[in-house]
């Protein structure tokens, strides 16, 4: 697997006319074509806030942030396949699903046919076509999660962002969409970056999970997990023998 993304000495301080906060302290980490990689820590520690340095969405106040070799400044058109997903699906109500799917290529200017109908493949392939003409208050909170996502894979991303995106749904719905999107992930062979609060999601769907500590957030530890994959989905992942064992000490680390 070819490295894909490289976070070097990591820093962000955030200014306001009186005060200082140091959000981020050297933060490093790398992560490689095809992993799927799960950030956590407590609230407030620049979770989020790492997502937007990887995106350019930020600057880091120190160190650099490399996606395949490149800075932001030496690689905006691969900056530009990186996708995000936030806690909302951001579904435009007066758009079909079809046309919600195709928005990213539009803005692009990459809306051809060759494009519209690998996204039309996307929706066919994870049970949307049959949906594509309707309204996103026409499906539920699982499929609108799932067009969000096809949406980000239609631009053909280098890496995906996931922003909590699951935060939204009712416990129940959101152990499915999580296995559900997870699995779809894995099944296109995309690069994955979730943040996420839930300990049981990062164990379940990850290859690896980082721990952050409270602010100004430094790696407490970056635990080598791998329960899932293209056979097992996150949802058996749970069953295994190992997931209570990272859960454990995940859960102790977090509590520092």
């Amino acid at each position: 697997m070819g490295l894909i993304l490289e976070l070097k000495d990591i820093g962000m301080n955030f200014h306001d006319p009186v005060n200082e906060t140091i959000a981020i302290e050297d933060v490093s980490f790398d992560v490689y074509e095809g992993e799927f990689v799960s950030i956590v820590g407590p609230s407030g520690c620049g979770k989020s806030t790492l997502l937007s340095i990887i995106s350019s969405l930020l600057a880091p106040s120190r160190g650099e942030c490399l996606i395949g070799g490149k800075t932001a400044a030496e690689g905006k058109k691969t900056r530009r396949t990186v996708g995000y997903m936030l806690q909302s699906d951001h579904l435009f109500e007066w758009r079909t699903i079809l046309g919600n799917a195709l928005l990213g290529l539009e803005v692009r200017g990459e809306l051809c046919a060759q494009n519209r109908a690998a996204c039309e493949s996307l929706l066919a392939r994870y049970g949307l076509s049959e949906f594509r003409n309707h309204r996103p208050s026409q499906l539920s909170g699982g499929m609108r999660q799932r067009a969000a996502l096809i949406r980000t894979l239609a631009i053909d991303p280098s890496i995906l962002l996931l922003d909590e995106p699951f935060s939204a749904l009712d416990y129940q719905t959101r152990l499915r969409v999580a296995d559900d999107i997870a699995t779809i992930i894995r099944k296109e062979g995309k690069t994955a970056v979730l943040v996420t609060h839930d300990i049981s999601e990062a164990v379940s769907v990850s290859d690896r999970v980082i721990v952050l500590s409270k602010r100004p957030s430094r790696i407490i530890n970056i635990h080598h997990v791998g329960l899932s994959n293209i056979e097992t989905s996150p949802i058996k992942a749970r069953e295994h023998p190992d997931f209570r064992k990272y859960f454990n000490l995940i859960w102790k680390e977090l509590e520092v």
